[in-house]
C-alpha cells in the first residue's frame, strides 16, 4: 500500500529550505572556530595529509588531490574544489600559507590559476601542525558521503588558524568576514588568557593590537578594531602605503607599495588611469604597474608643479587605494553560527585544543602503559632466562609455550606472546640493559601523563609550550601598521585642478559644454555647435574652479562644477545633460546662475499651481552624488505641477513681480512679501486662483521701471503690448486684475507673457497644427489692460497658439574674449 501524505507547500518548502540552509550554513560557508576552516578546506588538507602529500615529501599533480577529496570526502564540482585549494595557497590572500604550489596559482590582478593538471601542490610545513597528532585520536570522525570511509569533524589545529588566516564567506541568512592576524601576537594573546582566564578585551589588545593582512597596508580606526572584539561587528579604513620621490625634470612621483586586502591590483591601476585620461585631477601624467617577482609596485608620474599630497588624497577618496573593511566574526560554535568578539573565539580554541591535547594523553598513556606491560614481562623473562627456555624447548608448540609460561610463571597472555616472540638477539646484556632503560622512560611518560590529565594546571603549560614552539618556528613581523585614528580626506579642489578661462554653455534643449577660448576664437562665437531648433539659455567666461547651477522645471537643481563639464570644440554639440542625470521626459532647464557660497544673493521660485518664494543661492551647495542626480530646488504641488520662472535677485526682497494667469487675471505685488525659505520648501501662495486656472507667466524687475512694457498672446493667435503701470500693485495672494476681456463664446485664454527689451525683439510663435511663425515685438500694437490685443495669427490656419518662446541670437549673448 502507497503511503500518501496531504501536506501544504508551505510547510513542505519551509521544511526543505531549512534543511538545505541548515547544510550550506554548517557544511559549506561557514568556517569552524576550532579550528577556523570550512568542510571543503578540512577536506583537502586531510586527503593530502592520507595520501602522504606534506612538506617533507615531493610536490604532486594537484588534479590528483581534487580527485582524492571529490572521490573520498566532498562530491562537489572539480573547480569549486580546486578553487579552495588554489586560494589556501595565494600569500596575498593567507597570512599563512596552508598549501605550496608550483606553477601558476593566480594573482593580484585577478589572473585565475593555470589548469589543476599542470599545478602540483603539497602541504606547506605549517599546515602539518593543524594535522598533527590527528592519527592519535584527538578529534571526532564521521563517516564520508557513500560510507566507505571516516574524516575528521573538525582537525586538531596547533595554533588559532581562524584568527590567523580569517575567514570570508555568505550562506543562508548568515556573512563572515574575519580578517588575518599575525601569527605571533595572536599565540602571545592565547597564553596569556590562558593564564589570566578573566583578561579584559583592552588587555588582550596589547597582544592583538588589530588585523595583520598579508598585502600589508596602513589600518585607521583604533575604535573600530575595538568595536569589531567586542561585539564581532566594527569598521576599520584599510589604505594603500606609498611615498612620494623625486624624479628627473624636477618632477616627483607618487610609489605605492602596499594596497589594501583583496583589492585587484589590475582593476585599481585601470581606475587610476580613467582619473589621469578623464581629467578628473590635474597632475598626472601617467599611471604604471611596475610589479614584479620582487613585490608591488605602482607609480604615478606627475607633472611638473603637481601637488602630490593632493592627488594621493583624490585617490584615496575615488579609487580602490582606501577601502572600509566591515569586520563580521561569524563561526560555527558548538554547531551552530555565532558572531563573537576576540576573548570568545581565543577562548573557543582554548577549550578546543584542551580537549585535543587529554585526548591525545589518553592516547599516549594507554600506549605508554601497555608497552610497560610488555617491558616488564621481558624484563621478568631475562631475569629467568634458563627456566623460560626450558620450558619453551619442553613445550609442544607456540600456543603450548605461552600456556605454560602463563601457568608457571605468571606472566599475562600479552607477555607471554612477547617472550615466544622474542628473537634470539635479544638476550643480549646489552638489550636487558636497553629494557630496563625503556621501562624507566616509560614510566616518567606514564607519570607525566597522568599529570596532564589530572591537573589542569600541568595541561596548560603543555599548551602554552606547544603555542610557543609554533611561535618561535613560523612567527614573521607585522605587515599592516595599525594608526589609532581616521584621517580624514580632505581634498582642495583648487589644488587639484588646472584652472583654466573657459567659454561655458547650457543650451534650452539641456546639452552643456565648456570649450577653450582658443576654439572659440578659432571658430568664431556665432558658430556656436546647436542641435536643429535649439537656442543657448547661458553662456559665460568663467573659470574651471567655477561652479552653476542649473535649476529645472520639475523643481529640481543640478550642481554642475565647470570643470566636470566636458570639454568640447565650440562647433560640436556638446554633452546632455540626461546623460549623466536622470530628467524626466518633459523636464526643461529653465535658468543656470554662477553659484557662490558667500553670495547674499537669492533665487524667486515661481510654480504654476500658484507658489511662490525666495532661496539662498548659497544654499543651492554641492551634495553627495551631484554627478549622477539632481537635488530639490522647491517642493511641487502636485504631479502636473513646474516651476515657470527663476530669477536671481541680488539682494533679497528686491523689486517687483507680476503673475499672470491662464484666464487672464494679473497680479503685481513686491518681492518682500515672499519668504525667504530653504531649498526644499513648498513657498506661498503667489495668486488666488480659480478652480481650473493656472499660471502661465512670472514677471520680475529688480529696479522698477513703470514704463518697461510687456507682451501677452493668447491661444486665438491675439496680441498686445501693456506697460508695467497698467497693473496697480494689489500685494500677494489676491486674485488680481483682468488683463483679457471675458467673451461668452470661444473666450480667449492667455499662452505666455515676457517682458520687453525693445521693439526688435523676436518672438517663435507654435500652433496647434504643427505650424510655426515668428513676430517682432514692433509688430504689435500697445493696448489697454483691459482688452484681447490685435490678431495677429488666423486661427483657422495656423491653429491655436500652444507656446511661445523669445529668439536668441549670438548678439544677445556676445561674451568679451579675454
Amino acid at each position: 500500500m502507497v503511503d500518501i501524505q496531504e501536506l501544504s507547500l508551505e510547510d513542505v518548502m519551509g521544511d526543505r529550505f531549512g534543511r538545505y540552509s541548515k547544510y550550506i550554513i554548517q557544511d559549506r560557508a561557514l568556517p569552524d572556530i576550532r579550528d577556523g576552516l570550512k568542510p571543503v578546506q578540512r577536506r583537502i588538507l586531510y586527503a593530502m595529509y592520507q595520501d602522504g602529500n606534506t612538506a617533507d615529501h615531493n610536490f604532486r599533480k594537484s588534479a590528483k588531490t581534487v580527485g582524492n577529496v571529490i572521490g573520498n570526502y566532498h562530491p562537489h564540482g572539480d573547480s569549486s574544489v580546486y578553487e579552495a585549494m588554489v586560494r589556501m595557497s595565494q600569500d596575498w590572500k593567507n597570512r599563512e600559507v596552508l598549501i605550496e604550489m608550483h606553477g601558476n596559482n593566480g594573482s593580484m590582478d585577478g589572473d585565475s590559476a593555470a589548469a589543476m593538471r599542470y599545478t602540483e601542490a603539497r602541504l606547506s610545513k605549517i599546515a602539518g601542525e593543524l594535522l598533527k597528532d590527528l592519527d592519535k585520536d584527538t578529534v571526532a570522525t564521521m563517516l564520508n558521503f557513500d560510507d566507505t570511509t571516516e574524516e575528521p569533524t573538525v582537525l586538531p589545529a596547533a595554533y588559532p588558524n581562524l584568527l590567523v588566516n580569517g575567514a570570508s564567506g555568505i550562506s543562508a541568512g548568515y556573512a563572515t568576514e574575519i580578517p588575518t592576524h599575525n601569527l605571533g601576537e595572536v599565540i602571545d594573546a592565547t597564553v596569556y588568557l590562558i593564564d589570566h582566564p578573566k583578561a579584559t578585551l583592552n588587555k588582550l589588545m596589547d597582544f592583538v593590537s588589530g588585523p595583520d593582512f598579508p598585502t600589508g597596508g596602513i589600518i585607521q580606526g583604533k575604535d573600530g578594531i575595538e568595536k569589531a572584539y567586542r561585539d564581532g561587528r566594527g569598521k576599520i579604513v584599510v589604505r594603500a602605503r606609498y611615498s612620494i620621490e623625486k624624479i628627473r625634470g624636477g618632477k616627483q612621483e607618487i610609489v605605492i607599495t602596499e594596497i589594501p586586502f583583496e583589492v585587484n591590483k589590475a582593476n585599481l591601476v585601470r581606475r587610476m588611469d580613467e582619473i589621469r585620461l578623464n581629467k578628473s585631477i590635474d597632475g598626472m601624467a601617467e599611471v604604471r604597474d611596475e610589479s614584479d617577482r620582487n613585490g608591488l609596485r605602482i607609480v604615478v608620474e606627475l607633472k611638473r608643479d603637481a601637488n602630490a599630497d593632493a592627488i594621493i588624497q583624490y585617490l584615496f577618496k575615488n579609487s580602490d587605494l582606501q577601502v572600509n573593511y566591515n569586520f563580521n566574526m561569524v563561526a560555527i560554535h558548538e554547531q551552530r553560527p555565532e558572531q563573537l568578539g576576540l576573548k570568545a573565539i581565543l577562548q573557543a580554541y582554548i577549550d578546543h585544543r584542551q580537549d585535543i591535547i587529554q585526548r591525545r594523553t589518553r592516547f599516549d598513556l594507554d600506549k605508554a602503559q601497555s608497552r610497560l606491560h610488555i617491558v616488564d614481562g621481558l624484563v621478568k623473562a631475562l631475569s629467568i632466562l634458563d627456566e623460560v627456555i626450558q620450558t619453551i624447548r619442553q613445550s609442544k608448540n607456540k600456543r603450548d609455550a605461552k600456556e605454560n609460561l602463563v601457568t608457571n610463571y605468571d606472566f599475562t597472555d600479552r607477555q607471554a606472546e612477547a617472550i615466544v616472540s622474542l628473537q634470539l638477539y635479544r638476550l643480549t646484556n646489552t638489550d636487558v640493559t636497553a629494557l630496563k632503560d625503556e621501562r624507566l622512560d616509560l614510566n616518567e611518560a606514564i607519570a607525566h601523563y597522568q599529570a596532564i590529565l589530572s591537573d589542569d594546571k600541568v595541561l596548560f603549560s603543555v599548551m602554552k609550550n606547544e603555542l610557543r614552539a609554533i611561535k618561535k618556528a613560523y612567527a614573521s613581523p607585522r605587515l599592516s601598521e595599525i594608526q589609532d585614528q581616521v584621517d580624514k580626506i580632505v581634498i582642495d579642489k583648487e589644488l587639484l585642478i588646472a584652472e583654466e578661462t573657459v567659454m561655458t554653455v547650457v543650451t534650452q534643449l539641456g546639452y552643456v559644454k565648456r570649450t577653450s577660448l582658443r576654439s572659440v576664437k578659432s571658430s568664431g562665437f556665432a558658430e556656436l555647435g546647436l542641435r536643429e531648433g535649439d537656442q543657448v539659455l547661458y553662456v559665460n567666461q568663467h573659470s574651471t574652479l567655477d561652479n552653476l547651477v542649473i535649476l529645472t522645471s520639475k523643481g529640481n537643481y543640478i550642481f554642475q562644477p565647470v570643470y566636470e563639464l566636458q570639454d568640447i570644440r565650440w562647433k560640436d554639440l556638446g554633452e546632455h545633460l540626461s546623460q549623466r542625470i536622470p530628467l524626466a521626459n518633459d523636464e526643461n532647464i529653465i535658468a543656470v546662475y554662477p553659484y557662490d557660497q558667500d553670495s547674499q544673493a537669492t533665487v524667486l521660485l515661481a510654480t504654476s499651481a500658484g507658489m511662490i518664494k525666495q532661496s539662498r543661492l548659497a544654499d543651492f551647495s554641492q551634495f553627495r552624488g551631484h554627478k549622477s542626480k539632481a537635488s530639490v530646488a522647491m517642493k511641487l504641488s502636485h504631479e502636473n505641477d513646474q516651476v515657470l520662472a527663476a530669477y536671481l535677485m541680488p539682494q533679497a526682497d528686491q523689486g517687483q513681480v507680476l503673475i499672470f494667469t491662464e484666464l487672464g487675471f494679473a497680479l503685481r505685488y513686491a518681492v518682500d512679501e515672499v519668504n525667504t525659505v530653504g531649498p526644499r520648501a513648498k513657498g506661498v501662495k503667489s495668486v488666488n486662483l480659480k478652480k481650473n486656472d493656472q499660471v502661465v507667466a512670472v514677471l520680475y524687475q529688480d529696479h522698477v521701471d513703470d514704463k518697461a512694457q510687456m507682451l501677452l498672446a493668447s491661444q486665438r493667435g491675439h496680441m498686445k503690448r501693456l506697460r508695467w503701470e497698467d497693473i496697480n500693485v494689489l500685494g500677494r495672494a489676491k486674485r488680481g486684475l483682468a488683463s483679457l476681456k471675458e467673451l461668452k463664446t470661444n473666450p480667449h485664454r492667455l499662452v505666455a507673457a515676457f517682458m520687453l527689451t525693445s521693439p526688435q525683439d523676436k518672438f517663435e510663435v507654435f500652433g496647434s497644427q504643427g505650424t510655426k511663425d515668428q513676430i517682432k515685438a514692433g509688430d504689435i500694437p500697445l493696448a489697454e489692460r483691459y482688452g484681447n490685443g490685435s490678431k495677429l495669427l488666423d486661427e483657422g490656419e495656423f491653429g491655436q497658439v500652444t507656446r511661445m518662446r523669445r529668439l536668441l541670437g549670438a548678439d544677445d549673448f556676445e561674451v568679451a574674449l579675454d
